[in-house]
């Protein structure tokens, strides 16, 4: 088995993948773990992108329904959906052309890892960027 959970990888996309973070899932719900994160990512110089299907602004940030939909290169497709909705983000981040592809808590596919991966995107499954950039250093 692959080791998503890879410190070296947690790394590379936090600091050198760059700085566009497409948050699918992510809407005004201030009660959904993707609203927090989110707001975590862009104190550390991240600009995010919501993706939710009401396309709404969060965070000053203006929303899309999808990732196709986003008219300016994505580096970094961070999924805040349920395990058997993640491939299909995971496949359409590879579509989109984005450096990498992070799975939050709870979020695994292996399937979707091996076909990222092989693809040439950096994967980190089942780990919050918001936990681990701060120890960064």
């Amino acid at each position: 088995m692959t080791d998503f959970r890879a410190s070296a990888t947690v790394r590379r996309i936090l600091t050198q993948s760059g700085d566009t973070w497409a948050v699918v899932g992510l809407s005004n719900n201030e009660r959904r773990a993707a609203f927090g994160v989110a707001k975590v990512l862009q104190r550390f110089g991240k600009r995010i992108v919501p993706i939710h299907p009401r396309a709404e602004a969060v965070h000053g940030e203006q929303g899309y329904p999808s990732l196709a939909a986003v008219p300016f290169p994505v580096d970094v497709v961070d999924v805040f959906v349920n395990s058997e909705l993640a491939g299909r983000v995971a496949d359409e981040a590879v579509a989109i052309g984005a450096k990498a592809v992070w799975f939050q808590l709870g979020v695994v596919d292996e399937a979707a890892f091996e076909r990222t991966t092989a693809a040439g995107l950096d994967m980190v499954m089942d780990k919050c960027p918001a936990i681990e950039i701060p120890l960064l250093g």
